[in-house]
């Protein structure tokens, strides 16, 4: 692997990790040259998928925009790089379940969404509002609240399980 900081062709590998429940292996190297250190990720290549987007046009689905999209909604949030590769990576792996050439942008965004959830109520409504236009405030408050109904539902059944 070249050393993306001084360009040196000779790296090591000094810790490889698989990240949980994905296929995505995690790769710590050393530069054997001017000894920086950086973390590349090993994923598998699968055909290229199309994604629909709301005009109807065609783009190949691009990894880095997906990143970009989930980043910008993570900004300042406690959430590890680590987390971000695991969403993308089993939003590569619903879809390529699913579908084999082509898929709806719309369900891409609700995939993340459903990941953000999870993960983070902040990152989750700052994608939201992106993925909805959200346009008023009116609307932004709505899905606030949407969002507030269901972290109490869920809330409630994690607390009825540990009864």
């Amino acid at each position: 692997m070249k050393c993306p900081f001084c360009g040196y062709y000779d790296t090591k590998v000094v810790d490889t990790r698989s990240i949980k429940n994905a296929s995505v292996i995690r790769r710590r190297r050393v530069c054997e040259s001017c000894k920086h250190k950086f973390t590349t990720y090993e994923r598998v290549e699968e055909p290229p998928l199309m994604v629909i987007k709301s005009d109807k046009r065609r783009e190949p689905f691009n990894i880095n925009k997906l990143r970009e999209g989930i980043l910008r909604a993570i900004e300042k949030r406690p959430i590890s790089s680590e987390e971000v590769e695991k969403i993308i990576s089993e939003v590569q792996q619903e879809l390529s379940k699913k579908f084999v050439l082509e898929v709806t942008s719309s369900l891409i965004g609700k995939l993340v969404l459903e990941k953000l959830f999870e993960i983070d109520p902040v990152a989750y409504v700052r994608f939201a509002s992106v993925y909805y236009h959200y346009d008023s405030i009116e609307k932004f408050l709505t899905e606030l609240k949407k969002l507030k109904k269901n972290l109490s539902k869920k809330h409630n059944r994690k607390n009825k399980k540990n009864e």
